[in-house]
């Protein structure tokens, strides 16, 4: 996480919760297909943790291995930071891994992943987390129960959130002050949102786009659905949690939790769907943005900094990676997503999955703790690649070298929006992102394709529900 190639640290972070559930996809479905491959150093008793590779360079694995050892000198610990092009690529490794039975004991899972993991290969951690209460509760007061609900999955926990990101606006001041258009406000609507990007259009040249954004599931059109009070599947709570909502958290805090998220019925079809592709229709129709691209905004770091793109959404680890390409403080902000019917917003997390097949499972759970700790997270998180799971963490002594001036959103978007979710990830959610962005780019061809594309949609939705993961 500490890896300073900022093309491909900015891809993968840009990609972390959106390629996450392309992560998954063709190897759910090819599970009995995997063919085995050794890992390095197997078998010398080691405490194994699988890392996506390029997100967590060699300073990051020192900080882990050394903190970890002065702690638990009787733990052998290797990280295997997995070389990997992006998380799709990363998690088949590790699920051929599993089927050569050459498994980790633990593995670093982003939200897509978190119900796969936790139906097929994952532990529950609640007896260890009623067990260590007493140290646990200075962690969950300092992390929100959105995030903890996240990686929740009927009932149980399955995963201690060490970082997440919320899709929040990003706008460059430079396109801005051209379009002599002021800062939004944080109740900004839907409708300042499309003159904001008309305004940018009448002042920049034929080689600028108002608004860019990428085809996949994280900060694609889910938090447009989000926002216009929809989502792609329908959203229910599972049964269950009070166990650690009512150990953890007051009152205030923990009305409405459940055991987790349920994401079930196809409603591709559903009239608010269709109102946000229209909407998203009708903008690149009037040349305000362009047609969404595939992948994970690679090259959006370049074009942003240059002034080529107003606005485009994204997260806190966006902060890190803007200063390294060049970027000041003071040449862009962030701003929370515009409000339509609701002004609820979308976030992916990530923390470690404890595996089934683990012999290890008590020094498994010290590191997840120590990974979850404040002073750990300190040293790892010290370039603004991410946001971190702890609020605490978040001051203005943290963004003040890399910016943004509106820093405090990052937080504010869980905490002043307790509403704001995860992005609907199923246990399916491998074939039902695949279904999304196939669909999504036909939708968005001209506006009269909205409606036929979205059925087909529905269709196809329909058949990735009814399927075993």
């Amino acid at each position: 996480m500490t890896d300073s190639h900022v093309s491909r640290r900015t891809l993968l972070r840009y990609g972390a919760y959106g390629a996450g559930a392309a992560a998954l996809t063709g190897t759910a479905a090819s599970w009995d297909r995997l063919t085995g491959a050794d890992i390095p150093g197997r078998d010398d008793d080691s405490l194994v943790v699988a890392t996506l590779g390029p997100a967590y360079g060699p300073e990051a694995i020192r900080t882990l291995t050394e903190g970890f050892g002065e702690m638990h000198p009787d733990i052998k610990l290797r990280i295997n930071a997995v070389q990997a092009v992006d998380w799709s690529d990363f998690f088949a490794k590790i699920l051929t891994q599993i089927a050569a039975g050459t498994a980790p004991d633990l593995v670093y899972v982003a939200t897509e992943g978190v119900q796969l993991f936790a139906q097929r290969l994952g532990v529950a951690l609640d007896q260890w987390v009623k067990r260590d209460a007493a140290e646990l509760r200075e962690y969950f007061a300092d992390v929100h129960p959105s995030l903890v609900e996240s990686m929740m999955y009927e009932g149980s926990l399955y995963q201690l959130p060490v970082e997440f990101n919320a899709a929040d606006m990003y706008l460059n001041n430079q396109v801005l002050k051209r379009a002599d258009a002021s800062f939004p406000a944080a109740d900004w609507t839907r409708d300042d949102f499309t003159a904001l990007l008309r305004d940018m259009k009448k002042s920049s040249g034929s080689q600028f786009t108002p608004y860019f954004w990428t085809n996949r599931l994280w900060g694609g059109v889910v938090p447009w659905l989000f926002a216009n009070g929809t989502n792609l599947l329908t959203e229910s709570k599972a049964p269950g949690g009070a166990w650690l909502w009512d150990s953890f958290y007051p009152a205030a805090e923990r009305q409405g939790r459940g055991g987790g998220f349920r994401w079930t019925t196809p409603q591709a079809t559903h009239d608010r769907v269709e109102e946000v592709y229209d909407y998203l229709a009708s903008l690149i129709q009037e040349d305000l943005c362009t047609r969404p691209e595939g992948g994970n905004g690679q090259n959006l770091v370049g074009v942003f900094s240059t002034g080529r793109v107003g606005v485009t959404p994204a997260g806190g680890f966006w902060a890190g990676g803007l200063h390294i390409a060049g970027m000041q403080a003071a040449d862009y902000d962030v701003q929370y997503f515009p409000r339509w019917r609701t002004q609820r917003m979308q976030f992916g997390a990530a923390g470690y999955a404890l595996l089934r097949t683990s012999k290890r499972q008590e020094e498994a759970w010290e590191f997840i703790k120590y990974a979850a700790r404040r002073d750990t997270l300190m040293r790892l998180f010290q370039t603004n690649q991410t946001t971190p799971a702890r609020r605490s963490m978040l001051t203005a002594d943290r963004y003040r070298e890399t910016g943004p001036n509106h820093w405090q959103t990052f937080y504010d978007t869980l905490d002043k929006f307790p509403d704001t979710g995860p992005i609907p990830a199923p246990p399916q959610v491998a074939e039902v992102e695949q279904v999304l962005l196939k669909h999504t780019g036909t939708a968005l061809s001209t506006r009269r394709s909205v409606g036929p594309a979205l059925r087909r949609m529905q269709g196809d939705l329909e058949k990735a529900m009814e399927r075993d993961v």
